[in-house]
């Protein structure tokens, strides 16, 4: 037998596990420790952004591409991950992306420009993309199906709650330095490398073949000209033709890339997953949702600290409170409701009830209480909650064990490219509707506040818009297709 086939099969780790804790655990703390830091930087950023502009000079739209770079990059090395974790080792890979993204960290936490910091979430996000497919991969083959609801709430917790978590962290670091949202990755970065090198057993698929260098190449390229003509169109003008020329070579490198992937028989984009319905239609769900989700979270804090005055710190207590409703939410779904209701009837509800508490933001005027915002923030939190649980749960209930780091690496990509888009998209119309009203002057500061406010309402309606795509996707998800991740919970309840 070969190394990478003893190690597939389960060699043992450099160290005894700590205490009582099973592989299983193990696996799960790594995770943990890696996804958080990866999806708390997505968000604690956004708390930052008006300092950052106003300190660097940027506009509106500059600024968005220290959240949008950093987005870029993950779905640009998660699609490769899957391969490099399955052709040396999902160990190696995942201590490599934690280095990278911990010294990619302190280079942000250093940078002296816009363009440097940008260019270092960049590099940051090389680290970031490969922790998050190569983590859930290494998770879902720790866990057998009828136990993956468990490692479901698992990772939806850390999805929901870095991103919810991000803003009030952020906010109490800016009250020091910007500089500190980034130099806070450095100790969890480190501990998340030793635990990971002493107690993580290597995995290797004897069937990984060559690199796709054309699916890289074409997917790379394909998002940044998408997301450079979303970002460029509000200042350009959307006939410019810069912006549509983006636009149009994104689409066409985009059908490329399909067409390309579809015919090589070891893709770095396993397309042909996404024609089981099992997996497909969660895929659906999650882009939508996702990209509703980190929309507002880029949006909000900027409402907040703009024409409502409140600080950074003020600004992440308001928003905080979600992370109260995905924590109350999530085992809830995951041990007691997905087992009985399914993951269909869940994710529909779920996403009917974040696209209605959304639509309350249209009411939030210059003078609305705090604690109404916060509320709603709660409440979207626990719709949050019924939503990836079982979306996650379900996508990976019929892939099989050898293609579990390519689905992985296609349902990341999805995610990260849907939380891409929806920051584009609200922040395109946010931009344009700020330069209709004029709204705000060349260094970021409000010259009128209810021209803000106007723009904030028509940006939160394409985040309602998103959520009723969610809702209408979700219908579509068949409860009998995640029977494998049911079954342990259905057994006990009949044995009853």
């Amino acid at each position: 037998m070969t190394d990478a086939a003893s190690a597939g099969a389960g060699s043992a780790p450099l160290g005894r596990l700590p205490g009582r804790l099973s592989y299983k655990g193990v696996v799960a703390v790594a995770f943990v420790l890696g996804l958080f830091m990866d999806i708390l930087d997505t968000t604690i950023v956004n708390v930052a952004l008006p300092d950052l502009a106003r300190e660097f000079g940027a506009s509106t739209n500059t600024i968005e591409w220290v959240v949008t770079g950093y987005l870029l990059s993950l779905a640009l090395w998660i699609p490769a991950s899957g391969w490099l974790g399955d052709r040396f080792g999902t160990k190696k890979v995942f201590v490599f992306a934690l280095v990278m993204f911990t010294f990619a960290s302190a280079l942000c936490g250093a940078a002296w420009s816009i363009q440097s910091l940008v260019a270092f979430r960049i590099l940051q996000g090389v680290g970031g993309g490969m922790l998050t497919p190569v983590g859930t991969a290494m998770l879902y083959r720790a866990y057998p199906p009828e136990e993956r609801p468990r490692a479901s709430s698992i990772l939806s917790m850390v999805t929901v709650l870095a991103p919810a978590i991000g803003p009030v962290l952020g906010g109490a670091l800016v009250e020091v330095s910007w500089r500190w949202i980034f130099y806070v990755n450095l100790p969890i970065g480190v501990v998340g490398v030793v635990f990971s090198v002493l107690y993580l057993r290597e995995h290797r698929e004897p069937t990984a073949l060559g690199f796709d260098l054309a699916g890289f190449l074409l997917a790379g390229a394909s998002l940044a000209l998408l997301l450079f003509g979303l970002a460029e169109g509000p200042s350009r003008g959307w006939a410019s033709g810069l912006v549509l020329g983006s636009l149009a070579a994104g689409a066409v490198l985009g059908v490329a890339l399909v067409v390309v992937e579809l015919r090589l028989p070891n893709p770095m984009l396993d397309l042909r997953l996404l024609a089981d319905r099992s997996f497909r239609t969660p895929n659906v769900v999650s882009f939508a949702a996702y990209g509703s989700l980190m929309g507002v979270l880029f949006l909000l804090p900027q409402f907040l600290q703009g024409p409502r005055g409140l600080s950074p710190l003020q600004s992440g207590l308001t928003t905080f409170p979600q992370a109260f409703g995905v924590l109350i939410m999530a085992r809830l779904v995951g041990a007691k409701l997905y087992p009985i209701i399914g993951p269909r009837r869940l994710a529909m509800f779920g996403a009917f009830m974040i696209t209605v508490i959304s639509a309350l933001f249209l009411l939030v005027d210059l003078d609305t209480s705090q604690w109404w915002i916060r509320l709603i923030m709660f409440t979207r939190g626990l719709g949050l909650g019924f939503i990836f649980i079982p979306l996650q749960a379900a996508a990976f209930a019929r892939v099989p064990l050898p293609k579990t780091g390519r689905a992985s690496a296609l349902f990341q990509v999805q995610r990260q490219v849907g939380a891409a888009v929806g920051v584009a998209m609200l922040a395109t119309v946010l931009v344009e509707r700020l330069t209709v009203y004029g709204a705000i002057g060349p260094r970021h500061q409000v010259t009128s506040p209810e021209g803000w406010l106007k723009a904030f309402h028509q940006s939160i309606a394409f985040a309602v818009a998103l959520g009723v795509i969610a809702v209408a996707a979700a219908y579509f998800i068949k409860d009998e297709d995640a029977a494998p991740t049911m079954k342990r919970r259905v057994k006990a309840s009949a044995a009853q």
